[in-house]
């Protein structure tokens, strides 16, 4: 037997940390944060154990303890303190999210991203105001077109780009639209832009599908749809060559970061847009992938610490510059 090649040599505990091919810093993470206009005091998750709905006024407070970590930059998702059919809300120069990033930018020197969206806004819960669509076969002998309600696209390009810009005026450092909107970079563009914030960048949910991982978010941002479900605007599961093409549209239209969610079950996905755009990477380590960790550690199946650890290594790995994640403070503290 030839044993020349012995690959067990570099496996060597002081020898291992040298060769590694894949680092992770808290430099690379960022921590999502709810802040809630409904309430006073902290309000903990359930299906999110450790995290917690905080009041405006505990924004500062909370972005805080994230930076004392080592993670320096946050996403902030807003329930604001009333929803109508069109989320008006998520524009509002009083509104929850802008309240919360003026004491933050102000009192802090974390970079502050916001989600840029309009579920949590909308009495309705979808990503932006509803129009009636025909559905079913047109034909003469078949059965009558039935009108279904889905989100009017273009209208929600307008909403959005008054979302964007309040966000820039009240002093976020990037806006991450994650509506799913066709022409939604452009738009967004194009407000800043004309607005004076050419400067602030724009972290595009460019490949975002239509997953059953989300559902610890819905109970975390209040934002769950009152009917039917996201189909119409997210992706399919099944689709990688679709991906490509959105992340693309989304690089023409000038968005300057692509993010990939969830993160653990596109890992192909992720890899496919490093390999094809030199552009950063970033991947959502979403609610699911959080919880389902949790309750198998919780039932003395998995050590959470190491596969937290070994879920972000392998995001990182693939290809992802960036990871928004719940573990973001407790892997921040391992390394």
């Amino acid at each position: 037997m030839d044993l020349t090649h012995r690959p067990r040599r570099l496996r060597q505990d002081r020898v291992r940390d040298l060769v590694s091919e894949t680092s992770l810093e808290p430099t690379d993470l960022i921590a999502p944060v709810f802040v809630d206009a409904t309430t006073d005091e902290r309000v903990p998750i359930e299906s999110m154990p450790g995290h917690e709905r905080v009041p405006v006024d505990d924004a500062v407070a909370r972005v805080e303890e994230v930076l004392e970590t080592g993670v320096e930059a946050v996403m902030l998702f807003g329930i604001p303190e009333s929803k109508d059919p069109e989320g008006t809300r998520a524009w509002a120069d009083d509104g929850v999210i802008q309240e919360a990033l003026r004491q933050i930018t102000s009192e802090t020197d974390a970079y502050v991203i916001t989600d840029v969206c309009l579920c949590e806004y909308t009495d309705h819960g979808h990503c932006g105001p509803l129009e009636e669509e025909l559905r079913g076969d047109a034909l003469a002998d078949g059965p009558a077109c039935e009108p279904t309600l889905t989100v009017d696209n273009d209208a929600t390009l307008g909403a959005l780009e008054k979302i964007a810009v309040s966000h820039a005026r009240a002093g976020a450092d990037m806006v991450a639209p994650s509506g799913m909107m066709d022409g939604m970079v452009g738009a967004i563009r194009s407000a800043l832009d004309g607005a004076g914030f050419e400067g602030v960048p724009i972290m595009s949910y460019a490949a975002k599908y239509e997953s059953a991982f989300y559902g610890p978010f819905r109970d975390a941002a209040d934002g769950a749809p009152s009917f039917g479900n996201r189909r119409h605007y997210q992706m399919d599961p099944a689709n990688a060559r679709e991906a490509l093409r959105e992340v693309r549209l989304d690089a023409e239209q000038g968005a300057d970061v692509m993010m990939v969610k969830p993160a653990l079950p596109y890992l192909d996905i992720v890899s496919a847009i490093r390999r094809e755009f030199d552009h950063p990477v970033a991947a959502y380590n979403v609610s699911g992938e959080y919880a389902m960790l949790h309750a198998a550690a919780e039932k003395g199946w998995l050590d959470l610490e190491a596969v937290a650890l070994e879920s972000l290594l392998s995001i990182k790995r693939a290809g992802a510059d960036l990871i928004l994640t719940y573990f973001a403070e407790d892997v921040a503290r391992q390394l």
